[in-house]
């Protein structure tokens, strides 16, 4: 978890002054409040997440105690794959995470037989994912997701207009379940051979081959 700090530094008889870091580690913002509050010039202090919660110091050192066992800083990959000849798509999802101080990765594929294109299996499985931090219990946090799909991409960043209904539906349904989490997506575009385990992972799901593993690096 990341924060920005924003605080106000004064002395006697002169004229405060605020200060806005940049992003820090929140554990270490903690660790530099507690040497600004040393100096005795500290006046206030504040603390903004990548969500865009505010937090005062007594209320961050509650949240990283209350939180210390749950899931932080996932990255997943998707892909989705669609065979028209038999009409079955493949996903597959690779989530990363730490966990305490395990880095931890998550694997899932599954096989789907009533979508009707490759961009619809590329939605399926990015909704798989979002299900996936569900159950892993990762909430109000920033996370990265990375595909492989420029189209998809870019129409979930706002930047491609979305013409295809059913297309729409997947995404209001993965936008109203991040929301939910409240998780703040950071899509990124990666060429084929950077997501390579999950889009192997879809492509046993099309040979029947079922995966679902968790494992400590």
């Amino acid at each position: 978890m990341k924060v920005i700090m924003q605080w106000t530094y004064g002395a006697a008889k002169k004229p405060s002054t605020s200060f806005t870091s940049d992003w820090v580690d929140a554990k270490q913002a903690l660790i530099i409040a507690m040497d600004l509050e040393k100096a005795g010039r500290l006046k206030h202090i504040e603390f903004q997440d990548e969500i865009g919660t505010v937090w005062t110091r007594k209320e961050l050192t509650k949240l990283l105690e209350e939180t210390a066992a749950e899931p932080q800083d996932a990255t997943v990959y998707f892909d989705g794959g669609f065979q028209k000849e038999n009409g079955l798509s493949g996903i597959g999802v690779v989530i990363y995470y730490t966990q305490g101080k395990k880095e931890m990765r998550l694997r899932s594929n599954r096989l789907f037989h009533e979508l009707q294109s490759n961009n619809e299996a590329e939605s399926a499985a990015l909704m798989e994912a979002v299900n996936m931090l569900e159950e892993l219990g990762v909430h109000h946090q920033k996370c990265t997701i990375k595909g492989d799909s420029q189209v998809v991409i870019n129409q979930l960043k706002g930047e491609w207009p979305c013409f295809d209904d059913v297309i729409g539906k997947w995404f209001d349904r993965i936008e109203d379940k991040l929301n939910k989490l409240g998780i703040k997506p950071e899509y990124e575009h990666i060429p084929r051979k950077e997501n390579h385990e999950a889009d192997k992972l879809a492509a046993l799901a099309l040979k029947g081959e079922s995966i679902s593993s968790r494992l400590a690096l």
